[in-house]
């Protein structure tokens, strides 16, 4: 089983940003953090790397039940999505399978809430 769903797309960088961004909140998630993965590595260490932004992507609903059914579970929260430039120049979108994470954790009620995330950023993905 792969940990995340992923996707080339047609957009550039910062178009992919605002376009998976939109797709998220249609789908009902919010971004909270923005998390611009090259910048903090060439500020902190002076190493260059691709373009690579990490959006801390929550749908606030899902994220209650998992938080009534898990008190935990926030140490798995949110859910990440990734905007990368490959080393072909492409730019791919790719989201945490929430399935996947939450198989350590013997929890049904968990489980059926991580399924309903995976369908809807499956959904977001696919639909880029």
């Amino acid at each position: 089983m792969s940990y995340y769903f992923s996707k080339i797309v047609d957009d550039s960088f910062d178009d992919a940003i605002e376009r998976v961004t939109k797709h998220l909140a249609d789908a009902g998630f919010g971004v909270l953090t923005t998390i611009d993965v090259s910048g903090t590595l060439k500020k902190k260490i002076d190493v260059d790397f691709q373009r690579y932004t990490i959006l801390g992507a929550c749908n606030p609903k899902f994220a209650h039940q998992a938080l009534l059914a898990e008190d935990k579970i926030g140490t798995m929260l949110p859910c990440n999505v990734i905007v990368q430039e490959t080393s072909d120049g492409k730019v791919e979108v790719a989201a945490v399978d929430p399935m996947a994470s939450m198989m350590a954790i013997k929890n049904e009620t968990l489980g059926e809430v991580a399924s309903q995330v995976q369908g809807m950023l499956k959904n977001v993905i696919e639909g880029l």
